[in-house]
């Protein structure tokens, strides 16, 4: 909470970040370490968003180890060294973990910046502007004036306080020409403006016990949620969002908990979006009673205080009967908000630019790319299924999807100076908007924009004005966290040639392989864990047979260890090397492979393997 200190005082600053969620955390934090003095200022106690306060404690993209660099690659290895178990938990993701443990590495990383100031428990209530120029916030207790301020919040309200151009909702096909979208207006572009968020809730496996009563919420329809696991089976469905602990994220698209009636509430008003959230978070309530009733009254909320209370001040009636108990706790902060305010920015990121170039498996750089992303396009309209194109690809194994990168110019307001946003705010189309929204693109957008806001200050000059290549560079040379700006799926960041191949192919784009490959050939082992960390499984050997059922769909039929003798588990790797091998591989062939086994997925990770 804002210290009394704080009460009416003008705080002066060099940057500052209005929004505590994945952008605005990493943003604030880079530039910081960049040497900038820097305010954070959040409305939750927890940093993070999407990662922690909005419960998606399984994030979605970048996953390939060649991805893994930058801010999003530094949390996934202070992951490693503090979830006990390990992170192969679910089938949704290669990665899941305690909310609170992501919290607690947001919080410790700002605590080691001393020119660094978080103050939580504020929402902004005016942008301060001189002409065309933005100066700082006013907020409930205190303003703060800023020589570079980021609009880090959720739902892009920075854009809207000061008068900064954005868009909300659908652009049709002749706007940009999008292979994807609609020509015109529809029943489903009417009803869903933007992309349904979700409340997520925790549940909890109460093992032999029965779990405490969820009692339905107002306006419970049990038709809703029928079939939300029909093609999947009860378990399955489960182990979607399997956590640490026994815990179940569930954050479920087909009949579950997305909920996107009325949408436009979000930005009509402070009061209108606070009756939205209070339907939200009932529907996400009914759905957890569904769920107990349905398959298990073995599955209850989590009761372990998951979440803390701040800020939750809907009039929400969860009570424990049997024990007085509030289960609260189990619900997010916020809703996993998947679409916002879109900047109307220098460059506006299309579906053209997200889609693998003609007969390869990336999409076209840009010669000012600041992060990557390789997600599928992803939509989500309760009750539609919407058809995009599509830029998925079989890779090691499983679908991923096409990486690309994001400009620079999507962070910067067409005619606003003083400002960059960071969050899904970004220029992007609507289309578009479904494989730039997620966590590990939005910490590279995050993080690129804190070290912009940083070089702004050190060169005195505008946003607009920062020399492209001095901001890529400071990004590939971060001594903390150094990011990737070109996908390469053969190119590690601990091997000796990274930084030189980067700069390659970012001077040199028409040299860029349509195929996503390094000309550089050799491998470089990807490092899982820490050799120190007492947290984390040991690699494991399985010995078995070898099978291709079809395109990229791997088996290990297994003899060794006894207790998977005769057991078929899938292949799968984050790694091109590996990759590499597995295709390679014959039917019906011995192998050994050592990694990690997820029972949620039936797969087997695999770091090696020999034959």
């Amino acid at each position: 909470m804002v210290s009394k200190t704080l009460i009416g005082e003008e705080l002066i600053t060099d940057v500052l970040v209005v929004g505590g969620g994945a952008g605005g955390t990493a943003a604030a934090i880079q530039a910081a370490r960049r040497g900038a003095k820097t305010i954070l200022v959040s409305e939750f106690s927890w940093l993070g968003g999407m990662l922690t306060s909005a419960g998606v404690a399984v994030p979605d993209g970048n996953e390939l180890a060649a991805f893994q660099t930058g801010i999003w690659g530094g949390f996934l290895q202070a992951l490693r060294q503090r979830q006990p178990g390990g992170l192969d938990n679910s089938w949704v993701s290669f990665f899941s973990y305690d909310p609170r443990i992501g919290a607690s590495i947001f919080a410790d990383w700002v605590k080691e910046l001393e020119n660094l100031q978080w103050i939580s428990g504020e929402v902004p209530l005016e942008v301060l502007k001189e002409g065309n120029k933005i100066t700082g916030v006013r907020f409930s207790n205190f303003t703060v004036k800023a020589k570079i301020t980021l609009d880090g919040t959720e739902l892009g309200d920075l854009l809207a306080l000061g008068d900064v151009p954005y868009r909300w909702g659908w652009e049709w096909r002749s706007q940009w020409d999008e292979p994807s979208a609609p020509v015109a207006p529809n029943s489903m572009t009417e009803k869903y403006p933007v992309q349904s968020p979700t409340w997520v809730v925790l549940m909890q496996d109460f093992g032999d016990k029965l779990a405490p009563k969820i009692p339905a919420a107002p306006n419970y329809n049990p038709d809703l949620f029928k079939g939300a696991w029909e093609n999947y089976g009860a378990e399955n469905f489960m182990n979607y969002g399997r956590l640490p602990g026994g815990l179940f994220m569930m954050n479920w698209p087909i009949c579950g908990n997305d909920y996107g009636e009325n949408l436009s509430r979000l930005i009509e008003s402070p009061q209108a979006r606070e009756e939205y959230m209070q339907e939200a978070i009932w529907h996400s309530q009914n759905f957890a009673h569904y769920i107990q009733n349905n398959i298990s009254p073995h599955y209850g909320l989590a009761e372990d205080n998951i979440f803390p209370q701040q800020n939750k001040n809907l009039s929400f009636p969860l009570l424990n009967q049997d024990s007085n108990q509030d289960l609260n706790n189990a619900f997010a902060l916020h809703p996993y908000y998947r679409e916002s305010r879109r900047l109307v920015g220098l460059t506006t990121i299309r579906e053209q630019d997200i889609l693998p170039m003609p007969n390869g498996t990336v999409a076209k750089l840009n010669a000012d790319t600041i992060a990557i992303g390789n997600y599928a396009n992803d939509h989500h309209y309760p009750g539609f299924d919407f058809k995009l194109q599509p830029k998925s690809i079989r890779w090691g194994g499983r679908w991923t999807g096409t990486p690309f990168t994001i400009p620079y110019g999507s962070l910067v307001p067409i005619n606003t100076d003083g400002l960059l946003v960071c969050e899904k705010n970004i220029s992007v189309s609507h289309i578009a908007n479904g494989a730039t929204r997620l966590q590990p693109v939005v910490l590279g957008i995050g993080q690129a924009a804190g070290m912009a806001a940083a070089l702004c200050i050190e060169l005195k000059c505008q946003p607009r004005d920062l020399p492209i290549k001095i901001l890529q560079e400071s990004l590939l040379k971060d001594k903390n966290y150094p990011s990737a700006l070109i996908p390469l799926f053969n190119l590690l960041p601990n091997h000796p040639d990274w930084l030189e191949q980067q700069l390659y192919y970012l001077n040199n784009l028409s040299s860029y392989p349509i195929d996503g490959y390094s000309s550089c050939s050799s491998f470089y082992p990807y490092l899982y864990e820490q050799e120190n960390s007492a947290s984390l499984r040991k690699i494991q050997s399985f010995v078995g047979y070898f099978s291709c059922l079809k395109q990229q769909e791997y088996r290990l039929t297994i003899t060794t260890p006894k207790e998977y003798s005769g057991e078929s588990w899938q292949l799968v790797t984050l790694q091109a090397d590996v990759d590499k091998q597995l295709k390679n591989l014959s039917e019906k062939q011995k192998i050994t492979v050592y990694g990690f086994s997820n029972s949620s997925g039936n797969w087997l990770l695999v770091k090696n393997i020999s034959s």
